[in-house]
């Protein structure tokens, strides 16, 4: 594994992309050797992202679309996201906004006032109320979709772990990966967590 890993490091980021991970650039991967790394190997089963991508609920009654590769991919595992998803922390992908669109089903708009006392506004299905989206926020230039609601979750990488103090013991997390005991600073907290570039 160590020689593939050097192997990676030593070839150019542009001569690996396209085979390897494709939309896993700079923009939306703190580290493009941890990633390659963590698929041990399987990088080139892997195939890149393909657009658009599709998801929905649980019973099909909402369905929507992206359009545009996340800024990034997270895990929250904070205690609200543990109750929400029944697991261990939820995964999050923060899309620019006008990359989401809804296709099909009216969802319902829930509100919760967060331990930070920031108001949170989800969108759920109002049939099996799985937890698809954040609903819209005047303002908002990003949009965090559900990682588990894709259609197709191959391709999913977390590179940044959230509200880590309230991680289960038994999860490890991977080497070289960004952790926050909470919430980042900043606002939007994302932006304090993805490289520039």
């Amino acid at each position: 594994m160590e020689a593939r890993l050097t192997a990676h490091r030593a070839t150019s980021f542009s001569t690996l992309l396209p085979p390897v991970l494709g939309w896993y650039d700079h923009s939306n991967c703190n580290d493009y050797s941890i990633a390659a790394a963590r698929l041990d190997g399987g990088a080139q089963e892997n195939g890149p992202m393909e657009l658009p991508q599709t998801g929905g609920c649980q019973c099909g009654a909402l369905r929507y679309e992206i359009t545009q590769a996340p800024i990034m991919v997270y895990t929250c595992h904070c205690t609200d996201c543990q109750r929400m998803t029944s697991s261990a922390f939820s995964v999050g992908c923060v899309l620019p906004d006008g990359a989401f669109r809804l296709v099909q089903g009216e969802p319902k708009g829930v509100q919760r006032t967060t331990g930070s006392g920031r108001v949170s506004s989800r969108w759920v299905c109002p049939e099996c109320g799985v937890w698809v989206c954040t609903a819209p926020r005047p303002g908002a230039t990003v949009r965090n979709v559900r990682g588990g609601t894709l259609d197709d979750t191959s391709w999913l990488r977390p590179t940044a772990h959230i509200w880590t103090r309230s991680k289960q013991p038994w999860l490890p997390l991977p080497e070289g990966d960004r952790k926050f005991e909470t919430q980042p600073p900043g606002d939007p907290w994302w932006a304090s967590v993805t490289p520039a570039g």
